[in-house]
């Protein structure tokens, strides 16, 4: 028996419509829907032929993960799929939705691919932290987008010292500072000035944000470098943020080390077309003038 998690965004009637359409065709074609006890209210009867907790092992046991919504969404689908080992499929019902492997208007082609099982999986880095204070772990996650340093108290400045492979790089007073992978880039590391790399090149970007530096510059370091961020003793208390989801408060003196997660994270994809398009497709990048390889 084959079976599926769908995970929806439920804020809106239009996405409880398509999900219930999902789940019928799913039915249709001989697929088990599960759903999450915390939206199968909303979804209603006709999609909870399975209702599970959204805890950890809500996808053991499934072919994929099927996401309805934004990139937020496509994001908790993500902390239940790479617990499971399982793909994760998302259909964007958002506004960018860059993370997402489809459009609302190719939402039936998608699940024609499923039920087909004509798709391929691919694997995107993800980043594992460590917190610590005085030396005692307090927070340990992981992230598919980034890790996000950030001041706590609006008027302060945060002072930190970036760290990598064990050695000091620079220490700057700043709004912040993340560390991000290339599938993160596109996120809210490009918003703070870091560059967009291609999901298929491995590499951690550590990007500052609007940091009181000669040398503040994003750096783009090994994917098996030790990144760590120290907060200044005598400094100011820290937010912790991994992908916007999971956050934390830490004290001044607390230190973040992030290497190359140990799990990472899989992504189904429908077709080979390159990250390039997609690149100018969500971004509507101005391209007009562009006459190709053949025409030099």
């Amino acid at each position: 028996m084959r079976e599926v998690l769908l995970v929806v965004h439920t804020g809106h009637q239009s996405n409880i419509d398509l999900a219930r359409q999902v789940a019928g065709r799913l039915a249709v074609g001989g697929v088990t829907t599960r759903v999450l006890d915390d939206e199968a209210r909303d979804l209603g009867p006709s999609c909870c032929t399975k209702v599970v907790p959204a805890d950890d092992h809500a996808a053991e046991g499934t072919e994929l993960v099927l996401v309805l919504g934004g990139d937020g969404t496509l994001l908790r689908g993500a902390e239940l799929a790479r617990p499971a080992r399982v793909p994760v499929l998302g259909v964007n019902l958002g506004r960018v939705g860059f993370l997402a492997e489809a459009d609302s208007d190719a939402l039936h082609e998608a699940v024609g691919h499923v039920l087909e099982r004509d798709y391929f999986v691919e694997e995107r880095m993800t980043l594992d932290l460590v917190a610590k204070v005085n030396g005692d772990v307090v927070v340990k996650t992981w992230a598919l987008n980034e890790i996000s340093v950030e001041k706590l108290i609006r008027e302060r400045i945060l002072e930190v010292v970036i760290e990598v492979d064990g050695r000091p790089v620079s220490a700057f007073g700043c709004d912040g500072v993340l560390c991000a992978t290339p599938t993160g880039s596109t996120a809210y590391a490009f918003s703070a000035g870091g560059p967009v790399v291609w999901p298929d090149v491995q590499a951690i970007l550590v990007v500052p944000s609007n940091a009181h530096a000669l040398f503040a510059r994003p750096l783009v370091v090994s994917p098996k470098s030790h990144v760590a961020f120290e907060i200044e003793a005598t400094g100011h208390p820290a937010a912790l943020s991994a992908d916007g989801r999971r956050t934390f408060e830490l004290p001044a003196g607390a230190r973040i080390e992030i290497v190359e997660g140990e799990v990472p994270l899989k992504v189904v994809r429908l077709r080979q077309a390159p990250f390039t398009d997609r690149l100018v497709e969500k971004f509507d990048l101005p391209v007009k003038g562009w006459r190709g390889p053949s025409a030099g």
